[in-house]
């Protein structure tokens, strides 16, 4: 929407969806117009009831519908798909509440390919969620061909085409009308196949899409709907829209995405370089509000999305492909016949005309194919070297039972001391120098289209991935990035029978450490925007590892908000329970009786009397198992362990759990559970924290990471806390806020928060007491285990008083 269009005077009380805000929200709306204006952030961690998603919407359309301003559109980015629907519900509260006579905001919900598209919605012509996305892209290709230059048609009668076929269904004499593709409740012109012209496989929704757009003109053009009078577009009301139309979900997607108000989508859409690279790219500049939305794990969610990392199979493929790119033009340079004929023919002719026309156009000799091939071909045998070199070390009869072999991690350099990796070093002594690693992307790259161009397969070519990966090796540093194979544990018994990769898959694995720069690169691309969550604090790590203080440095004022909890205290009890640590070292084995692990069942078990749901949050899964078990044994009332799982088991569990008598749930705080998911109401009445979740401190990627903090914000760097600290203890901390956070969502609810382990209750050299916020220290009294019982059972009468 453009200035003309905008409403005149708007000021943020009249885009407000509610009668009046929170103090808490007029005092955030304020700061977050104000630092928008300056093109500045402001971070705000608000507990549950500040109304921070009505907040954040409230300060972004303000700035769209002032006509003053610069800022056309919000993009929210978020993390947990349960407040992806807090945002569309409280959009649609916005345009419930505007004054007749003015537009609704336009808004769209970002999702994947598979998602949208009609044949994979109803699983026909062969795509489902795996095939997608590289069906889709033959598809668009192959309709692209037929209607591009040279092309045999235009994209009018392949429409033409994909239509009549339903009316010639119903002239052949058919007793029964064809039966239409329906998707999203509502009939598509086309059948459940995909479409043909001659010989040659195409997608009609596309067609349709493709031929709606005018030449030279705005895909806008080609939307089925009028946008300005629809509101919020949520995915199944585009499929419907769209495919009920005729015309393709994804394209459809693609061009409204820069015209609409409000775009609300996932960290992907505008951290990840492929996506913003291949679909996002639009959103991500000045004139962009952007909302980062559960900002707690924007660290965590954008390095594994700036990290790389290629397969061993990956690898395999991309070796084929180049042979495949090679071999025409060496057979017809001798003569022979790609098919294995004694001399040269017209499709080898063709073949090796085709690659070296390929090749000329990309500037890229055959020379260097083979060198790379060459490359590619000495990696993967250097990978299975150290593979079996590291198992024959670590475990020396390992081909007798590969059952037996599980995850692993094989550094390729010390991780507490950052130098070149020792696969780097391998590559220069064996005369692959830094410009084959970094040539391995254009090669990669000429490869795939070259292969497109020759095959009719609709697969995803593996060079161009390898070809990224391998220059990435070689373009970054060894302090902030760490270097390692991974082995995964998996099956395939298409392997010999001796073989690891009958048992694993292995990964070059180029890990990211430390995120900020990227993440302050990225934000800085914005024109401003808010960062929020209910646990930030400590808000000077926050700002340290996003790279905020960066932005501020560089001129980008960010301002920050703390609101606490404002629901009545007296509706809730919160308990810092004094028994031993839960650490590695005290709680011995699983199946070992011994003190600390007595003292947390004992704790739990108190808890558990609260009349109502309990959820339990231990530090990992295995740990979950133990104290399910342990409850099992102790309480009257159904115990449910969460296991690491698929989306439909964890909501079947959450169902079961909602459902009937009183239970008990027993989850890793590392799961799905303990953040984002809803327990409004009274689904739950308790939850329980054993432990402080920090990650396995001995894996190489951990150390790895403490040694980068330390570097960059402790000791060695410019910041006054430890890597440790700063990596692990902090972001260990908040997941266990977002844990006891699950209790109290409403200002009627009433429940017990217990953090149980010493570390929470008293100060020691490892205590984490002081990266609570100070209205929660306040809150979180330190309480012995022989008072919890009583202190449970005194909170739950006063209820009952009440």
């Amino acid at each position: 929407m453009n200035a003309a269009a905008r409403l005149r005077d708007v000021s943020w009380q009249a885009v407000f969806g509610h009668d009046e805000p929170y103090p808490e929200q007029a005092d955030g709306i304020e700061a977050a117009v104000d630092a928008a204006e300056e093109n500045g952030f402001l971070v705000v961690e608000g507990a549950c009831g500040t109304g921070k998603t009505m907040l954040a919407l409230t300060a972004g359309i303000d700035r769209v519908r002032d006509p003053d301003s610069d800022y056309e559109r919000v993009l929210v980015l978020t993390s947990v798909k349960q407040q992806l629907r807090q945002f569309e519900s409280d959009l649609q509260t916005i345009n419930r509440a505007l004054p007749d006579d003015w537009q609704p905001v336009s808004g769209l919900t970002l999702v994947g390919k598979a998602d949208v598209c009609p044949y994979s919605r109803e699983g026909v012509a062969g795509i489902d969620d795996e095939t997608v996305y590289d069906r889709c892209e033959g598809l668009r290709e192959r309709t692209r061909n037929l209607v591009g230059d040279g092309g045999e048609t235009s994209t009018g009668t392949l429409v033409s085409e994909a239509r009549q076929t339903q009316t010639g269904l119903l002239d052949s004499g058919a007793t029964r009308g064809p039966d239409y593709l329906s998707t999203a409740g509502e009939p598509t012109p086309y059948l459940p196949e995909t479409a043909e012209y001659g010989d040659t496989e195409y997608c009609p929704f596309y067609a349709t899409f493709l031929d709606d757009v005018p030449d030279d003109g705005d895909p806008i053009e080609a939307i089925p709907f009028d946008l300005t009078e629809k509101g919020h577009v949520d995915p199944a009301e585009l499929v419907r829209l769209s495919a009920g139309y005729g015309t393709c979900p994804h394209s459809v997607m693609g061009a409204v995405l820069p015209h609409v108000e409000v775009v609300l989508g996932n960290y992907y859409h505008a951290f990840d370089p492929t996506t913003v690279g291949s679909f996002t790219g639009a959103l991500v500049d000045e004139e962009t509000f952007v909302v980062c939305d559960e900002a707690h794990m924007l660290e965590p969610r954008v390095r594994d999305l700036v990290s790389d990392g290629v397969a061993d199979a990956t690898l395999r493929d991309a070796e084929n492909e180049l042979t495949r790119v090679i071999q025409p033009v060496e057979f017809a340079e001798a003569g022979k016949s790609t098919a294995g004929g004694d001399g040269g023919d017209a499709a080898s002719s063709a073949d090796a005309d085709l690659v070296r026309a390929g090749l000329d156009d990309a500037d890229v000799t055959l020379r260097e194919l083979r060198e790379t091939r060459a490359f590619v071909s000495d990696l993967r045998s250097e990978l299975d070297r150290r593979v079996r070199a590291h198992l024959d070390r670590t475990l020396p009869d390992w081909r007798a039972d590969l059952s037996r072999l599980d995850d692993d991690e094989i550094p390729l350099r010390e991780p507490e001391e950052p130098a070149v990796d020792e696969l780097t070093e391998w590559a220069e002594a064996a005369g692959h120098d830094e410009a084959t690693w970094l040539r391995a992307e254009s090669v990669g790259a000429v490869v795939a289209r070259i292969l497109n161009e020759a095959e009719d397969d609709d697969v995803r070519r593996a060079a161009p991935a390898v070809g990224r990966t391998l220059a990435n090796w070689a373009r970054t540093d060894h302090v902030a990035y760490f270097r390692e194979i991974e082995l995964e544990r998996t099956w395939d018994e298409t392997e010999r029978e001796q073989s690891w990769r009958r048992a694993y898959n292995a990964r070059l694995a180029l890990h990211n450490c430390v995120p900020g720069e990227a993440i302050a690169e990225r934000l800085g691309e914005f024109g401003g925007g808010v960062l929020m969550s209910a646990t930030l604090e400590p808000m000077d790590v926050f700002r340290e590892v996003t790279g905020l203080d960066a932005l501020a440095d560089a001129g980008r004022p960010v301002e920050e908000r703390t609101y606490g909890l404002s629901f009545p205290r007296e509706h809730r009890a919160s308990f810092a329970v004094d028994v031993p640590k839960f650490t590695h070292e005290n709680r011995g084995r699983r199946g070992e009786d011994n003190p600390t692990r007595r003292a947390h069942v004992d704790a739990v078990c108190e808890i558990a009397q609260s009349p109502g749901n309990v959820l339990v949050g231990m530090p990992n899964y295995a740990e979950a198992a133990w104290m399910a078990e342990a409850l099992s044994e102790r309480l009257d009332r159904p115990v449910l362990l969460d296991e690491s799982s698929g989306d439909d088991a964890t909501e079947s569990l959450k169902d079961e759990f909602f459902g009937g008598e009183s239970k008990v749930l027993v989850t890793s705080l590392r799961g799905t559970l303990t953040e984002g998911v809803d327990y409004r109401g009274d689904r739950l009445a308790a939850a329980v924290v054993c432990g402080v979740p920090i990650i396995d401190t001995s894996s190489p990627r951990t150390r790895a990471l403490r040694t980068a903090y330390d570097r960059r914000f402790g000791s060695d760097g410019q910041g006054g806390r430890s890597g440790f600290e700063t990596a692990l203890t902090v972001p260990a901390v908040r997941k266990a806020r977002q844990a006891i956070g699950r209790v109290i969502r409403g200002p009627d609810e009433v429940g017990v928060r217990a953090l149980v382990d010493a570390r929470y209750a008293r100060a020691s050299w490892d205590s984490v007491r002081e990266y609570l916020p100070e209205p929660e220290r306040a809150e979180f009294d330190p309480v012995s285990p022989d008072l919890l019982g009583y202190g449970v059972e005194r909170f739950w009468s006063s209820t009952d008083d009440d």
